[in-house]
């Protein structure tokens, strides 16, 4: 049997008995196969090596790899199709304007609540602005008592617009501890933010995790509402707070730009009605829309394993609506839903868009940020999760992080015309950042661009690690450290750092990673001519007895045949032949024996034309 048995789809199985078909799932691992073969996997180990191939029991191999050994074996390969729908479990849902699709019809997109991290500078009065609002709501008579800390919640207030009086509009709060969880998450592709609220105290004003809280909202493209925190302590200064955010690029509407800024006390509950109205506000020009019909999708805010209950995960749901009893998946775990509670502890039977819900029944932990689809049915929950185990189980140690370095970051704009290196700059002292960004914005290309998303003085932290995992970006540092865990976290992530001492090294390393954001053109480069002087058939076909005029032509080379200047085949030498005796190359001045790959009409005075296809990079 060849080792690469070839017969048209629809005869196939027909042709082929049943114990002669060996099928499996993607990835095939080494150890799976040679017992689907029934023999050992030191004996499938040898005959990969026989074709050049060096693996281990449990690496995983090629398809075509696995039908050449198989083919070698007398077996016929091939991996099992994979149901279609399951390309809807990956597709995820977009948080903000979900676009109509054919899944989605524009008018089964209703308006739901934004979604709503608080942000800002430690000691700004974060988590005081998240209790004054909780409570409020509570005493308000929002029933249920004192609200569960479950990572989100949702308030209710009246419509800001007089002629829906007593009508009460959401406004889902997630309770995290600022930009890190928001980038963490981020970090992990679940991008649940609508509107960031960034909290900036009066007294205090503009400090360096404020404008880590900046950079990381406008990374995310999120709009940012100011809250002016602290308005009624001696010493409070808005309108230096206001002319601090204007120098960080949040030009306040006061003073002509589209920033809204709202003076607000936590402790003496000054503002903070106007603070809700203006998110409602922002909401409604976000014209927020989701698919309450379709099946549930939605983003695990975080999880715990309760000994009594089993696994707890708070989910927001970002499309659909999430029952009591759906089968679901996320990540490598599966279940159905047992038990839903709301942000108050009590039960429901279901979550609409944007509603935070703990859930009960999956059979692990799942990570903060991972996916929770709602499946068919809870064998096809299981089988999925089964398949995704075995998948990462595979992919352990295959360095396939996130894609920072410039070879990951050049696949990830392949498609994209405008190319942006993104860099999170750190440095030793004020002065050299304002020197190192000036000339990495004075670098200028048609081709590709830069973008410097976060600069700061001091060590490179494990914030600027997550932020360049969750915006793709590189971290170039000047006169600076790596704090303890940074490393670590970049080599999870994927994440490349570079550091320097010299600042034109940095310079020309920045030009260098623009460059290879390029996709590499392709250039020729002939390599041999032979001219065909006669023809000749054998047992496999035609031979093409040739005298190479110029250069060499190799066994295996890429090859087209020219006649009369027109090209009239383009494939491979297949064999190279001196006198008989198969030869790896033959050099002008010699004769040789030429045959190629599904070729076979040759005529003297044909050319054989060698060359090679070399990748050069692009220059800026």
């Amino acid at each position: 049997m060849p080792d690469k048995p070839v017969m048209p789809e629809s005869l196939r199985r027909a042709v082929i008995p049943l114990d002669r078909m060996i099928q499996m799932r993607p990835p095939v691992i080494v150890k799976d196969l040679a017992l689907k073969l029934k023999l050992k996997p030191f004996q499938v180990i040898s005959d990969l090596m026989g074709m050049g191939v060096f693996a281990k029991a449990n690496d995983a191999v090629e398809e075509d790899i696995a039908k050449r050994l198989c083919g070698k074996r007398g077996y016929y390969f091939e991996l099992e199709k994979r149901v279609h729908e399951r390309a809807e479990v990956h597709k995820p849902a977009p948080v903000a304007k979900p676009s109509a699709t054919q899944e989605e019809k524009a008018e089964d997109l209703k308006p739901r609540p934004p979604v709503v991290t608080i942000m800002g500078h430690v000691d700004h009065g974060k988590t005081s602005l998240l209790d004054t609002i909780r409570k409020a709501n509570v005493a308000a008579g929002e029933a249920g008592g004192i609200t569960q800390h479950i990572g989100a919640y949702t308030v209710h207030i009246p419509s800001p617009h007089k002629e829906k009086s007593g009508h009460l509009e959401q406004i889902t709060f997630l309770d995290t501890p600022g930009h890190e969880a928001f980038t963490k998450m981020r970090a992990r592709g679940a991008n649940v933010t609508d509107i960031a609220v960034l909290v900036v105290a009066a007294d205090d004003g503009i400090m360096p995790q404020t404008i880590e809280s900046i950079n990381h909202a406008k990374a995310a493209k999120v709009p940012i509402i100011v809250a002016i925190n602290k308005v009624d302590v001696p010493g409070a200064n808005p309108l230096k707070a206001k002319t601090q955010l204007q120098q960080q690029g949040l030009n306040p509407e006061e003073f002509g730009g589209d920033v809204i800024c709202c003076e607000v006390s936590a402790t003496k509950k000054i503002g903070i009605e106007k603070l809700l109205e203006n998110i409602l506000l922002q909401a409604e020009l976000m014209e927020l829309k989701s698919n309450p019909k379709r099946k549930a999708v939605g983003t695990i805010i975080e999880a715990q394993l309760d000994p009594g209950a089993g696994s707890k995960a708070t989910i927001l749901v970002r499309a659909g609506t999430l029952k009591q009893g759906d089968p679901v998946i996320c990540g490598p775990y599966w279940g159905k839903i047992r038990a839903m509670y709301d942000d108050k502890g009590g039960k429901i039977k279901e979550a609409l868009p944007a509603t935070p819900a703990r859930i009960l029944g999956l059979n692990g932990v799942p990570d903060p940020g991972a996916e929770l689809v709602v499946m068919p049915s809870e064998k096809e929950a299981r089988e999925l999760a089964e398949r995704r185990t075995q998948e990462s189980r595979a992919t352990v140690g295959a360095g396939e992080g996130r894609v920072a370095t410039r070879e990951a970051l050049l696949e990830q704009f392949e498609a994209e015309k405008n190319k942006i290196l993104k860099i999170v700059l750190k440095a030793d002292a004020q002065g050299s950042l304002e020197a190192i960004g000036g000339a990495l914005n004075g670098i200028h290309s048609d081709k590709v661009s830069l973008e410097i998303i976060h600069t700061a003085v001091g060590a490179v932290s494990e914030n600027d690690v997550l932020l360049a995992s969750a915006s793709h970006a590189v971290i170039i540092g000047f006169h600076v450290r790596l704090a303890s865990k940074a490393s670590d976290i970049a080599k999870r992530e994927g994440v490349e750092i570079k550091l320097y001492s010299i600042i034109y090294e940095l310079i020309d390393q920045a030009k260098e990673s623009m460059a290879g954001l390029l996709e590499p053109l392709t250039r020729e480069v002939i390599t041999g001519h032979a001219e065909v002087r006669k023809v000749f058939e054998v047992s496999k076909g035609m031979v093409a007895g040739s005298m190479v005029t110029d250069g060499r032509i190799a066994h295996g080379a890429r090859v087209r045949v020219l006649r009369r200047r027109a090209i009239q085949y383009e494939g491979f030498v297949s064999t190279l032949k001196r006198f008989q005796e198969d030869v790896k190359e033959v050099r002008a001045g010699l004769d040789c024996g030429i045959r190629l790959d599904n070729f076979q009409d040759f005529q003297p005075g044909d050319i054989v034309e060698a060359y090679t296809a070399e990748k050069v990079a692009q220059k800026l």
